[in-house]
């Protein structure tokens, strides 16, 4: 058997589950890892300039080729840092692995300098957190922990390495290695009888696909089975681009801010629901004894405890997404049980023509709307975008299209502020060769503001577009029921912070636009401007500085705050 250093395994055993980029920042304790990846090659690294940051480029890594991405940290405050972007991933189901240096064993107990138990602290934010007591079980922990980022529910794991055992040497044979089996959850047959049932007794049953379709690759399988069984398409927020929302059988978001008015009129009209890797989020149900209403859900999930966890569902189906539906639609064909496309299509269709919003303003201060409007024409399907928390999350949801999977990447469920940035960086390593974008908005822009360096440094190119109005724009509107908008308004001078010079003085560039005519030049002089230099590109288009996004404590009581057509 080989002898060699046990980091150098380590870097062994991430090539072979196919990490070629990592994302980290070196430090003492971590060095012997840093050096094997120098030694050993084939793994890209980017040095970040705050470990939160490499976690979420490593998250929209991960969420952009399903593979598992890595970000690395040294001990202390690197570990610590990372604790927002492993929260993330964990909520919206991302395989990321977190490693970070640690000080020497024997002095853990000593409260030696940086160190800091991050097992514990980073456990209820992970699928597995583990130290390394011994170094011959390193190359076997690191294989463990990419099994069980990718099984069941995906998520994140952390490896800490005292500096001591990364400095040794152990037995290690690369090439009599590989990956640990994923075992594949097949859904029990004659729960996919039942479930057909239900959808055959419906008069006008939804599909519902959440994130967890996107993350089994079941694009596909969602689009086949909707169009043999002719029943109509939904989608959560997490689950934007599992159908083209271009698709005659798309019936729109429902929820009680990311929605759609036609989306909500379709669901309320519903009488079945067969959700697939959907959660039920709050801000999908709103009120649940509406949500519910006397309608019947099946749910299906990868994770068991996810069924019933919000409300009981009629049935309850643990499968991976893709092999549930895959089953469906073998049964349905079995049975010869295509439906006609009645009149229960022909009746989302009228609502789609008839519940919408308006996109076409033309007055200044610009409308959020009609930004949205500007990027769904300027945009090709294949654009990644990237968006976080805020108001401009809801006007995304609400009137941004998508149309494929892994396209349109959000993160739904911990919303922290300055992922765009970061993420985007992780998304373009992944995809190098697509057009990326980041929708942000002024306040989170500056939360991770120091990886534009990164993306400076490493020629990371891609379009910022800045929804700004100087306001902590989502606080201050759930302040209204309190009557109140205090220490909510960021603004001062003539515009507040001047986010050009701030572009500028990371060797990037980017323009502001105050009025909706100059908005499409303005983006397209973006798009250019970020292959011709490799490096962001901003534009910061000013918006009305009290808008409110529709919004309500219910599907059936969302109230609108703009005109509508």
């Amino acid at each position: 058997m080989a002898r060699m250093p046990a980091m150098e395994a380590v870097v062994e055993v991430l090539k072979s589950e196919g990490v070629d980029v990592a994302f980290g920042c070196p430090g003492a304790a971590i060095l012997p890892l840093y050096k094997a990846m120098e030694v050993r090659g084939g793994i890209e690294h980017l040095t970040v300039r705050h470990e939160e940051g490499a976690t979420h480029m490593a998250d929209g890594w991960a969420r952009t080729n399903g593979r598992v991405g890595v970000a690395i940290g040294t001990s202390g405050p690197a570990g610590t840092n990372m604790i927002t972007g492993l929260y993330t991933a964990m909520a919206d189901s991302i395989p990321i692995l977190c490693v970070t240096g640690q000080a020497a064993s024997s002095k853990l107990h000593q409260e030696a300098f940086q160190a800091v138990d991050i097992v514990d602290i980073a456990k209820p934010v992970t699928k597995w957190a583990v130290q390394i007591k011994e170094a011959a079980t390193a190359p076997w922990i690191f294989r463990e922990a990419f099994r069980i980022a990718r099984s069941g529910r995906p998520g994140p794991v952390l490896i800490d390495i005292p500096v001591d055992i990364a400095q040794q040497e152990i037995e290690y044979d690369a090439s009599i290695d590989a990956p640990l089996p994923v075992e594949a959850v097949h859904p029990y047959q004659p729960r996919v009888e039942r479930a057909l049932d239900l959808l055959l007794a419906a008069e006008k049953p939804l599909l519902l696909a959440g994130g967890g379709v996107i993350i089994a690759e079941a694009a596909a399988e969602l689009r086949e089975l909707a169009e043999y069984l002719n029943i109509p398409v939904q989608v959560t927020l997490m689950g934007k681009g599992a159908i083209d929302e271009d698709h005659p059988l798309f019936a729109g978001i429902t929820g009680v801010q990311t929605s759609q008015r036609y989306g909500n009129a379709s669901f309320l009209e519903s009488d079945t629901v067969l959700a697939v890797g959907a959660r039920f989020g709050d801000r999908h149900t709103g009120t649940l004894d509406v949500y519910r209403g006397e309608r019947k859900f099946i749910h299906v999930d990868i994770e068991p405890t996810q069924l019933g966890k919000v409300f009981p569902p009629e049935l309850g189906v643990v499968s991976d997404a893709k092999l549930f539906l895959q089953a469906l639609l073998r049964t349905a064909k079995a049975r010869d049980a295509a439906r006609p496309a009645g009149g229960w299509v022909s009746r989302i269709a009228e609502l789609k023509s008839t519940l919408v919003r308006r996109e076409d303003f033309e007055t200044t201060p610009i409308k959020a709307p009609r930004v949205y409007k500007e990027i769904n024409e300027i945009f090709d399907e294949d654009t990644y975008f990237v968006t976080a928390i805020g108001l401009y999350q809801i006007w995304g949801g609400q009137h941004q299209k998508a149309y494929k999977p892994r396209r349109y990447q959000i993160c739904g469920q911990a919303g922290p502020l300055g992922w765009e940035i970061p993420a985007a960086i992780g998304v373009k390593k992944a995809a190098p060769e697509a057009e990326v974008v980041g929708i942000v908005g002024d306040y989170g822009f500056q939360y991770l503001v120091e990886e534009l360096a990164v993306a400076a440094q490493y020629h990371v190119p891609f379009v910022l577009i800045m929804i700004n109005n100087e306001y902590l724009g989502l606080i201050r509107q759930a302040s209204i029921p309190y009557r109140m908008n205090y220490q909510v308004d960021i603004h001062y001078d003539e515009y507040g912070t001047d986010n050009v010079k701030v572009m500028e003085a990371y060797g990037c560039a980017g323009r502001r636009v105050t009025e909706p005519g100059d908005i499409r030049d303005t983006i397209e002089w973006a798009r250019k401007e970020a292959v011709a230099t490799s490096r962001p590109v901003l534009v910061e288009i000013m918006i009305e500085r009290e808008a409110n996004t529709p919004h309500g404590p219910a599907i059936d009581a969302v109230k609108e705050f703009e005109p509508l057509p």
